[in-house]
């Protein structure tokens, strides 16, 4: 399986600084490799009743397996199933985490059997669990809360995504959070530690991914820096992942609620492909993908879908 985005007239993959994802190497998930100039789109499937975006829609089984089927049908390249919202709310124990994602799993893995799927989950049973009924990618978005996921990752040898969310404690806000630098901070929790750490542990470095955790133990203006600074993730040679769909940083800047946050979600999405980001977690999977697709033709990466303007 690869991307939709192909690759530039005759093979061109040099880097610059208007191509800083190109410095990183090829991106491995499931049994597909990804080529440095292939951007992934992750679909988002809750499989929650209290999501701040869906508010419960994928909830149920049936709904949750249309909402693959179409993530998929529209372009996307993984599916990221989640059984526990990431705010404050009721408590979710492992076990009920478990029941939510665990079957659910098993069931795309047999009905959708070349899907990547990723596990959105802090747990290291969670991962353990939904590992062993076929899951590919495990997505920590706390930042190693449980040093155990990524030993779970590695006796898998599945993908692990490594966030940055400045140390704070699952399903929790931050409150007057500071940072002497922000960027600083993430480089050093999600590349020196959670990352590296990752891969000493034995989870294959071309399975090991960061992201910068916009909203997660930030404030608006940590996440648009953070949003600004993402070459110097991409610099760093490992993949980029981006989780920007519909977040508060959008709606605060723009002053938006949620259901009026896509225009600045895909505004932050065309940023943060130029500057280098590979994967993005979303909500509107073919809007995502004509901006993926846009920006990588500007960028000489891809062709034209068509091109006859001027040439009849």
């Amino acid at each position: 399986m690869s991307s939709n985005a192909d690759g530039a007239p005759g093979g061109r993959t040099d880097s610059g600084p208007d191509r800083p994802g190109l410095t990183q190497g090829t991106l491995r998930l499931g049994p597909y490799e990804y080529a440095p100039d292939q951007r992934l789109v992750m679909a988002i499937v809750n499989r929650t009743p209290d999501s701040f975006y869906d508010k419960g829609a994928t909830f149920g089984d049936a709904a949750a397996l249309d909402r693959v089927e179409k993530a998929l049908s529209e372009g996307a390249d993984l599916v990221d199933i989640g059984g526990v919202k990431a705010g404050p709310g009721d408590v979710v124990d492992a076990a009920e985490e478990m029941r939510r994602v665990v079957p659910f799993v098993a069931e795309v893995r047999k009905l959708f059997p070349e899907a990547v799927i990723s596990v959105d989950t802090w747990r290291a049973e969670v991962g353990d669990a939904v590992c062993a009924e076929g899951a590919d990618v495990l997505n920590d978005a706390w930042g190693g809360w449980d040093p155990g996921l990524a030993q779970v990752a590695a006796r898998h040898a599945v993908a692990l995504v490594c966030t940055h969310a400045g140390g704070v404690e699952p399903r929790t806000r931050p409150h007057r959070i500071t940072y002497p630098d922000v960027m600083a901070d993430i480089l050093e929790r999600t590349v020196h530690g959670e990352a590296e750490r990752a891969a000493a542990l034995g989870v294959p470095r071309d399975r090991i991914l960061i992201d910068p955790g916009h909203d997660f133990g930030k404030n608006t203006r940590h996440s648009l820096e953070a949003t600004r600074r993402l070459a110097e993730m991409a610099a760093t040679g490992w993949p980029v992942l981006v989780s920007l769909s519909n977040k508060d940083f959008v709606g605060e800047t723009l002053d938006r609620p949620v259901k009026e946050r896509l225009v600045g979600t895909l505004a932050t999405t065309a940023v943060s492909a130029w500057l280098g980001a590979r994967v993005y977690r979303v909500h509107e999977v073919a809007e995502t993908r004509q901006v993926l697709d846009m920006v990588a033709a500007i960028q000489g990466l891809r062709e034209p879908a068509v091109a006859k303007r001027g040439l009849a």
